[in-house]
């Protein structure tokens, strides 16, 4: 008769994205070890709180499943020599557990083999699980862990506590010096006592009495209905993003939701301190008006005493108000002098240690922008705005402000350069300077913003490239990748800005400090940044021939890139059979041509079909040039209409001519013509890439 299963590892309180990762682990390492016992059980799951790892498994069954193996070994030639058994078959027997003479002879293809055949009778529930459950709390991973007293067990915090009861029984685990028995314990405050669980089926039913809520989900879906009821009765909106939620779950077993205060006079301060302060720091969740602007309302998530509730909020009021009186100060001191001041401190900050202090990396974003907007149609306002930001967006990363919180770098620059009169377009390049930080972040707002990200990750990208420590496999300690990918949709979005010009920019602004081969590390730092673009132009929608085809052009400019592949996938999607035939000519074309004869031709030379060809391409490469949109850029819907009525031509021209003659002069004369046709699409895609 099957029975449920309950195990739980007491701790002290272990970190809430730990305890995700461990909790997941412990449910796949039973699946595992219950498969590899032969032990029959219904659905095994997990839970965690704070203070406690538990497992449940049910209808584990009262024996495990009988078991027959059979091994082959030995032939039957090298085991028996002169009908005694070899040294080799009793190995083979001897490491199987049994009998030379249980051994059995079996005729394999034409060829005898000796096989044992090992018998694994049923074995008792109640003698497997206790191994069995001994096993898992040492085979969990966790990315820290300690050891305590005189044992050798490592685990995150210390175990003060195991339970393990199949049905009504007492399966006796070990671990850290404990033996599990039926006895679990309460909340901390709430409900600290040992507490005798009867039974596997009573026990959730025992800690929901002692104040504890073991799922996750229910934790959090009863701070959600804290929340929903402290926003009804305070007209505002709390904001909990997912990852400082989920570590609030993982910080209580029994949550209740409050809401504190702090003085208005804080609201002075930027706000992205003082959410920063509540969120990161103190795991509070900040509250909104309707117009998205802070109020002085916070949520807290307690895990006290719900009678002691004035007591805890006065108490997390008085954490707050240290908070934001240490920012307040941080910022009042900051604005004492211009963002200027702050920009000679840079040379005290390492940004690498062979690329040099921050200092020299802003002066060389400053050349990179400087370059940008000499030799692009930017917006006059903008590219003054982009020199200036140069010279100011890392200057804030010597403040107090953001020393205290990191993760404000640009954003506080942008408070600054606006309280000492710079533009907005200023203000907002610098804040904005260091988007996209992460997939899926906001671009930065403005060109000028923009200019200055793409010097920045560009720098960044071409000194670690330059000292030889670019990614490598799954290694990118610097991140290059990410920046890589800010690069590529910064330019797709719009600005006119060219990637080749840029790069080329940013290798000058480091001049002969590395002594790197210029050449060699420039067509590095191109071929990762193209590879990027195909990643993305892949991801994008894009069919992945398609992009295959544009991307073989070399182009590495992604606004252009992108426009040449949502052309060619539209003209192919509208006339599928015409492009399938067009890529084939191509291919053809492309295998026969010779880049090395040129393109030079005599038309008095030509024979009527070769002339037809001739025509239909000079007409074409004329309007080829003459495609352009109202911006001046490359027209790629009507080039690849230009290009699509080649087919004819191309498919007259190898129907009539017999393209290798034995004459060289004409073999040539074909070859030429070829090459012109595949000349034609080389700035649109390479059509060979295309599937039919």
């Amino acid at each position: 008769m099957s029975r449920d299963l309950v195990f739980e590892i007491g701790t002290e309180e272990i970190p809430s994205a730990p305890l995700y990762q461990a909790t997941e682990q412990l449910g796949t390492l039973a699946e595992t070890a219950f498969a590899e016992a032969h032990l029959a059980h219904g659905a095994i799951a997990t839970m965690s709180t704070p203070r406690r790892m538990i497992l449940t498994v049910a209808d584990v069954a009262d024996a495990t499943d009988p078991l027959s193996e059979r091994f082959r070994g030995p032939a039957a030639s090298i085991a028996f020599k002169d009908g005694e058994p070899t040294r080799a078959v009793m190995g083979f027997a001897r490491g199987k557990g049994v009998a030379v003479e249980d051994l059995v002879v079996e005729d394999e293809g034409g060829k005898e083999y000796v096989y044992a055949v090992v018998e694994h009778p049923a074995k008792p529930t109640a003698k497997v699980l206790p191994d069995l459950l001994s096993s898992l709390p040492p085979a969990l991973h966790w990315p820290k862990s300690q050891r305590w007293g005189r044992g050798c067990e490592h685990f995150s915090r210390p175990v003060r506590w195991l339970l393990a009861l199949w049905g009504k029984e007492v399966m006796p685990a070990t671990f850290a010096g404990l033996t599990a028995g039926r006895v679990t314990r309460g909340h901390r405050l709430l409900c600290n006592r040992e507490i005798e669980v009867l039974d596997a089926t009573a026990f959730y039913r025992e800690l929901t009495t002692a104040f504890v809520i073991p799922s996750a989900p229910a934790r959090a879906a009863a701070i959600r209905d804290g929340i929903a009821r402290a926003e009804t009765s305070t007209g505002l909106r709390a904001d909990t993003p997912a990852s400082a939620f989920d570590e609030v779950v993982n910080l209580v077993e029994y949550p209740t939701v409050l809401v504190g205060h702090f003085d208005e006079r804080f609201l002075e301060v930027p706000t992205e301190i003082i959410t920063e302060a509540m969120l990161k720091h103190q795991r509070y969740f900040p509250m909104y008006h309707a117009d998205r602007t802070l109020s002085n309302s916070f949520i807290i998530t307690s895990n006290g005493k719900p009678s002691a509730t004035e007591g805890i909020i006065e108490g997390n009021e008085r954490v707050v108000r240290a908070r934001l009186d240490d920012a307040e100060f941080f910022y009042r001191e900051d604005l004492r002098h211009p963002l200027t001041f702050y920009v000679e401190g840079l040379r005290r900050v390492v940004f690498q240690e062979r690329l040099g202090s921050v200092y020299d990396k802003t002066q060389r974003i400053r050349a990179v922008v400087h370059a940008i907007v000499e030799g692009e149609e930017l917006d006059t306002l903008d590219a003054v705005a982009a020199e200036r930001a140069a010279l100011l967006c890392k200057a804030d990363l010597v403040t107090s402000a953001v020393i205290e919180f990191p993760s404000q770098q640009g954003v506080m620059g942008g408070y600054y350069a606006r309280a000492q009169g710079e533009d907005a377009r200023v203000t907002e390049a610098i804040a904005d300077h260091y988007r996209p930080r992460f997939a899926g972040d906001d671009l930065p707002r403005g060109d000028a913003g923009k200019v200055v990200a793409l010097a920045d990750k560009l720098d960044t990208i071409c000194g670690i490239f330059a000292i030889g420590e670019g990614p490598t496999g799954s290694s990118d300690p610097y991140a290059l990748r990410r920046s890589a990918i800010g690069i590529v949709n910064i330019l797709r979005s719009g600005l006119t800005v060219s990637l080749s010009a840029a790069v080329e920019a940013s290798f000058v602004s480091y001049g002969d400090m590395l002594g790197f081969d210029h050449a060699a590390v420039r067509e590095q730092v191109v071929a990762f940044l193209r590879t990027r673009l195909g990643v993305i132009v892949r991801e994008a929608g894009i069919e992945p021939d398609v992009a295959s085809a544009v991307m073989a052009t070399g182009s590495v400019e992604p606004a252009d890139v992108f426009a040449r592949a949502t052309a060619l996938q539209r003209a192919r999607q509208d006339d599928p059979e015409l492009f399938s035939d067009l890529s084939t000519a191509y291919a053809r074309a492309a295998n026969l041509a010779d880049p090395a004869l040129g393109s030079q031709i005599d038309p008095a030379s030509l024979t009527a079909e070769e002339h037809a060809l001739y025509q239909a391409l000079r007409s074409t490469q004329d309007a080829l040039l003459d495609a352009r949109d109202d911006r001046g850029l490359p027209d790629y819907p009507a080039m690849l209409a230009l290009l699509s009525s080649l087919r004819a031509p191309i498919d007259v021209f190898f129907d009539d001519v017999l393209v290798m003659d034995d004459d060289r002069a004409v073999r040539e004369r074909h070859l030429r013509l070829l090459n012109r046709f595949v000349a034609a699409f080389d700035g649109v895609a390479t059509l060979d890439q295309l599937e039919g």
